[in-house]
């Protein structure tokens, strides 16, 4: 496995070998002994599935009171993953960056706890699993409006076309900086 920074401090990309051959490919999803010493935890209390239509866009979501880091990968199709840097006194505060992700090409994201996560799906539909340090707690949540003018996230939408949102993401609110610090 090799790990990348990205851009944002914290913000990892993991990259695991596909290995293919006439019966299909095989690539490891999570190797904690591989993974020891690059800043992404070996223990995770919750793992989620799930499966969304092309231009679903889900987030931007974070936790206030047990904050989640997130290992994200995608098994199926392609999404645009993005993460928001809400970290108190950091540097890169309101900063966002974004990464396409593959189910063929055995990378992963991890996102550490103090910053919101996204994903806006690609292709025709998409299956991610992503691994949380904290079980979900819905009185600690917060969803931040996908399209915040404040971040300014460049979701890579078609001209025109409206993202799938769910109620609640419809529903978000815009940043607060005093308020939305991890």
């Amino acid at each position: 496995m090799i790990v990348s920074a990205l851009e944002l401090p914290g913000v990892l990309h993991v990259q695991s070998p596909v290995h293919t051959d006439a019966r299909g490919a095989f690539s490891e999803c999570f190797h904690a002994g591989k993974l020891a010493g690059s800043g992404i935890p070996n223990h995770f209390a919750q793992d989620n599935l799930s499966r969304s239509a092309q231009h679903v866009l889900r987030g931007l979501h974070l936790q206030r009171d047990q904050p989640q880091g997130k290992f994200v990968r995608v098994l199926e199709g392609r999404i645009f993953d993005v993460a928001v840097d809400l970290r108190d006194g950091s540097d890169t505060y309101g900063g966002w960056l974004g990464h396409e992700l593959d189910g063929t090409q055995g990378d992963a994201l991890w996102i550490p706890p103090g910053f919101a996560h996204g994903f806006l799906v690609l292709s025709e539909t998409a299956t991610v699993l992503y691994k949380c340090t904290t079980p979900y707690d819905p009185d600690s949540e917060v969803t931040v409006r996908w399209n915040d003018a404040t971040i300014g996230v460049r979701w890579p939408l078609p001209d025109g076309l409206e993202p799938i949102l769910s109620a609640r993401d419809a529903a978000a609110r815009a940043l607060d900086p005093r308020y939305d610090r991890l």
